[in-house]
């Protein structure tokens, strides 16, 4: 018998079963009028740009040091392509995890419901974009980075085990930062125009992915009792901090010739991109104290993630 407490003031009531699938049919008829192919709609074949910078290059997280000021003009606009590379990579190995969540999720499910046919949906959104992701970095004359060592395997394990709110919050976390930054990137003319529009389709339909899963968070925060809800802050800091630690592997400042461990560490030490990520987290960061995710000695790893 799972344990229930009184719910957070802000948090809103659990919806019924009517409701969710609701959502899920508003979702589904969203997917069927927006929706990409980006081995069609981007263009491929259209040589990149001389000049332009491969992200914003205000989201570096090198930019406003003095280590940024000592690069030259090519070595900022490599930076940032591989860093772009690096948070794109880091992105397909976190859709694998979720794919595989997801897939878990609802594996006990009817699949005559909305609810699990917007889930296979979404499935089918973050495959595209993970070969779009690596068709990009290959643009670029990079490698997908991700995690190695202890951080993969955790992520193995996490997507075997993780149940509750803190299966969708954790989308939630890599998600909505990077819905933030990629916004700023569409809208930079600055920024090599493939780099816009991998932003643009990803930023599409991951704000459907992000409405279903705050839905899901919601639902299932209403049941948690005490001792689950210090359980899934600790497994939620954790993923916070694993996530936001490894968007940017240090292979990507040796590449353009800096030594990584410096690099690394004047780029954790970087005020300017610390406000940049606590700004990218503050809708999300609120959303999820609401539903007592966030709160209680876990908000320390919330802080050293450089979220809050």
């Amino acid at each position: 018998m799972t344990p229930t407490t009184t719910p957070a003031p802000a948090l809103e009531r659990v919806r019924p079963r009517h409701d969710r699938d609701t959502t899920a049919r508003r979702l589904l008829a969203s997917a069927a009028k927006t929706s990409y192919d980006p081995q069609k709609d981007i263009d491929w074949s259209e040589p990149l740009e001389q000049g332009l910078f491969g992200m914003s290059a205000q989201w570096s997280t090198l930019y406003a040091t003095p280590l940024w000021d000592e690069l030259t003009p090519e070595q900022r606009i490599r930076l940032t392509e591989l860093e772009f590379c690096s948070i794109s990579g880091v992105g397909i190995w976190f859709e694998m995890i979720l794919m595989q969540m997801i897939l878990r999720d609802v594996y006990d499910q009817d699949p005559a419901t909305p609810h699990v046919q917007f889930a296979l949906t979404e499935i089918a959104d973050e495959c595209r974009h993970s070969v779009m992701f690596a068709r990009t970095a290959e643009k670029f004359g990079a490698r997908s980075y991700q995690p190695t060592g202890l951080d993969h395997q955790l992520g193995r394990l996490f997507k075997t085990l993780a149940t509750g709110p803190s299966l969708y919050a954790s989308i939630l976390v890599a998600e909505e930062v990077l819905d933030i930054f990629q916004r700023e990137v569409i809208d930079d003319e600055q920024v090599q125009p493939l780099t816009r529009a991998v932003s643009r389709i990803h930023v599409v339909e991951e704000a459907r992915h992000m409405r279903f899963a705050r839905d899901e968070i919601a639902r299932r925060a209403e049941t948690m009792g005490r001792a689950e809800r210090g359980r899934q802050r600790l497994v939620l800091g954790i993923v916070a901090n694993i996530i936001i630690h490894n968007l940017v592997q240090p292979e990507v400042y040796a590449e353009v010739g800096l030594d990584p461990d410096v690099a690394v560490r004047v780029a954790r030490a970087n005020e300017h991109h610390t406000a940049k990520l606590r700004g990218a987290a503050e809708n999300l960061t609120s959303f999820l104290t609401d539903c007592g995710l966030v709160g209680g000695p876990s908000a320390r790893l919330w802080r050293r993630a450089r979220l809050v």
